[in-house]
């Protein structure tokens, strides 16, 4: 009896051992240190941007995020409007394409609530012509383009005014408009059109002052061609922007410390060579 008693106990203890050895080796860690079945998930952000240079930025660093577990897809506009209103609306989470001022315009606008995340470069506002080649050149009655957005409508006018073509109740007027003209003594016209269309249709115009990124999207070499520009120190950095709900994740930082890396910089002074400035 008692025989019997201590094989059933070596029995169970034989069992039991082999066990707790099991287990043991399915809680070894898989290579690289990490358990299996608890690798960190991939996370994708949808971006929206337009396409140059914000487009080509974020294409630049998709390499980059998928490594740290950021999946980013790139959503290109040709508008300034339909970015923010998906961020708000969440069919977007995030968008690289404007700056401050116009953000602070179209939330007060829209009653949104975007929020900037990081500033990332300049874009300095340059003036274009087919017609003439300094602004000596213009001639009375000269037809003008500008930007009918508020803020780079009042961007344009104020360096109209900076380079003696106009002069405004005050100087750097954000939100001017021709209303704010008080003085015109070459009594030319101006005429506001969609920011996107003016330099398809420069040629219409004897100047046209035109945002940047839609200057080299249509060929345009804003350090040779430009007649005028702005000064690489103003308030018109443009920024990445998300929502109060999702502005602190760690997808989104990881994707602002992307933007304002060294390799971006370098990528920025590389490929743009002067037409967009790296502002951090």
């Amino acid at each position: 009896m008692k025989k019997g008693l201590f094989a059933l106990l070596s029995l169970i203890l034989v069992v039991a051992l082999a066990a707790c050895g099991n287990k043991n080796a399915e809680e070894k860690p898989a290579a690289g240190g990490e358990n299996k079945g608890t690798e960190a998930k991939t996370v994708t952000l949808t971006v929206g941007a337009t396409a140059v240079p914000h487009a080509e930025i974020l294409k630049h660093i998709q390499p980059a995020l998928e490594k740290e577990g950021v999946k980013l897809e790139i959503k290109e506009f040709s508008d300034y409007v339909q970015p923010n209103v998906q961020t708000f609306q969440k069919q977007l989470d995030a968008n690289f394409f404007q700056h401050k001022p116009y953000l602070d315009d179209e939330n007060k606008t829209r009653n949104m609530d975007l929020v900037p995340v990081v500033a990332v470069h300049v874009e300095p506002l340059g003036a274009y012509s087919k017609k003439v080649k300094s602004v000596d050149e213009i001639k009375d009655g000269a037809v003008v383009g500008i930007p009918n957005d508020k803020t780079n409508g009042g961007r344009a006018l104020s360096l109209l005014a900076k380079n003696g073509l106009i002069k405004l109740k005050q100087d750097n007027m954000i939100q001017a408009t021709v209303k704010d003209i008080v003085e015109n003594p070459k009594n030319i016209k101006i005429k506001e059109l969609d920011a996107a269309m003016l330099p398809r249709q420069l040629d219409q115009f004897d100047l046209a002052v035109i945002n940047t990124n839609y200057a080299l999207d249509s060929g345009i070499d804003p350090v040779k061609e430009a007649l005028f520009m702005e000064d690489k120190d103003n308030p018109y950095a443009n920024i990445l922007v998300a929502r109060p709900d999702n502005k602190d994740s760690d997808a989104i930082k990881k994707l602002a410390a992307a933007l304002t890396s060294d390799d971006v910089k370098k990528f920025i002074e590389d490929q743009y060579k002067g037409a967009v400035i790296p502002a951090f």
